[in-house]
């Protein structure tokens, strides 16, 4: 049976990824409350590394939404490309940061799956700071931690948060989509604003 805890949780994450995808600012706020909700829920299921993401969930999105809105000199930031010599060495840390979180869990604590749960929150990390950044490139990011995560929540009993993580693959792949088209309309000075 499903935890009220774990579905208030899901549903404020839900509405702040949704909302990220259509590109408004009120995936922050919405994400603050999923985040510290999940915080907890991931506690009781003896997935630390996953506790400490969203703590770092709640932070980032603080800085989020000051950033959508006064990140560019004072002016809102817009959605646009990460540089390529940035993407180039961020998987291979990823994964570097990856094992080693996965070590420390392994061989310190009680953590169930510890590298695939490391795998999570790093590569979260990384999105996280894509999307604080409105850049384009978060969405496959996402994907890749969308893939890992519903079979690691699913094998701890967190039937809706998998479920929903899989609603969140195909959710990555639209906001990808709709996100490189805002980003070609703002380069041609047709882009309308972020959305409300």
């Amino acid at each position: 049976m499903t935890a009220p805890l774990e579905i208030a949780a899901n549903a404020f994450a839900t509405a702040a990824i949704l909302l990220a995808g259509r590109n408004s600012i009120h995936t922050w706020w919405t994400g603050i409350v999923g985040c510290a909700l999940f915080a907890v829920v991931f506690f009781q299921a003896n997935l630390y590394a996953d506790v400490v993401l969203q703590v770092f969930f709640v932070l980032s999105s603080v800085a989020g939404w000051r950033l959508w809105l006064r990140g560019n000199h004072g002016h809102a930031l817009v959605v646009r490309p990460a540089e390529l010599r940035s993407l180039a060495w961020i998987v291979p840390l990823g994964l570097a940061c990856a094992a080693g979180y996965g070590a420390l869990l392994h061989f310190w604590t009680d953590a169930y799956a510890p590298f695939a749960d490391s795998m999570v929150l790093v590569f979260s990390v990384i999105a996280q700071l894509l999307l604080t950044g409105r850049r384009i490139e978060n969405w496959p990011f996402w994907l890749l931690v969308n893939s890992i995560a519903v079979p690691l929540y699913a094998s701890r009993g967190l039937y809706l948060t998998a479920f929903l993580y899989a609603v969140y693959w195909v959710n990555a792949i639209v906001a990808w989509l709709r996100w490189r088209k805002l980003a070609r309309l703002q380069m041609e000075g047709s882009a309308v604003p972020a959305e409300a």
